[in-house]
């Protein structure tokens, strides 16, 4: 699905990062949220180069002001993809506490809420295997920034957001493996 982290460019990076947005995302409707905003090119893609912890740190801290001082009508949510750090899911899973708290040090906690997608994603009810996890299974380590007004207007027009989850886990049941593997086979 991706190409690998340490060999590919930036724009080879967003592409198959957008690739997997259209094809799985949309394409599927795991977010019901995300046809608009993609539609009217209000996601940002930002490709850190960050080599540490730290420096994503540093990175999330940027993309965190960049997002709070731009137009909601210009760029509504930011992608911050990571292909060189927290390769590993479990590592990826421990720092995500350490972005939240981020995200609350700034600030931001009333303004925006994370979403994450690795790889290797594992929901903790899942085994590795299961093709429940490919909701969440993105080509690179990405932290989903989305302001909590957008979620606010997502819920209201989807009053049932909490069936998201459960319909997306049907969803890839009735995919299966085959499914999903027949969704890259072109790319």
């Amino acid at each position: 699905m991706a190409t690998e982290g340490a060999t590919a460019t930036t724009d080879e990076i967003v592409a198959a990062t957008q690739t997997w947005l259209e094809t799985a995302v949309i394409g599927l409707n795991l977010c019901p949220f995300a046809k608009a905003v993609h539609v009217h090119q209000q996601v940002r893609y930002c490709v850190s180069n960050a080599q540490s912890t730290a420096e994503l740190l540093e990175d999330l801290a940027k993309e965190l002001r960049a997002l709070h001082a731009a137009d909601p009508n210009e760029c509504e949510t930011t992608l911050l993809i990571h292909p060189y750090v927290l390769t590993d899911f479990i590592e990826y899973s421990l720092f995500l506490r350490t972005a939240e708290a981020v995200i609350s040090k700034l600030g931001f906690a009333a303004e925006f809420q994370l979403a994450s997608f690795h790889p290797q994603y594992q929901f903790n009810d899942a085994g590795p295997d299961d093709i429940e996890n490919y909701t969440n299974r993105s080509p690179y380590p990405t932290l989903h920034l989305l302001r909590e007004s957008s979620i606010a207007r997502a819920v209201a027009a989807f009053p049932d957001a909490a069936a998201i989850y459960e319909k997306n886990r049907e969803t890839l049941r009735r995919l299966g493996h085959a499914g999903w593997q027949r969704l890259w086979r072109d790319m």
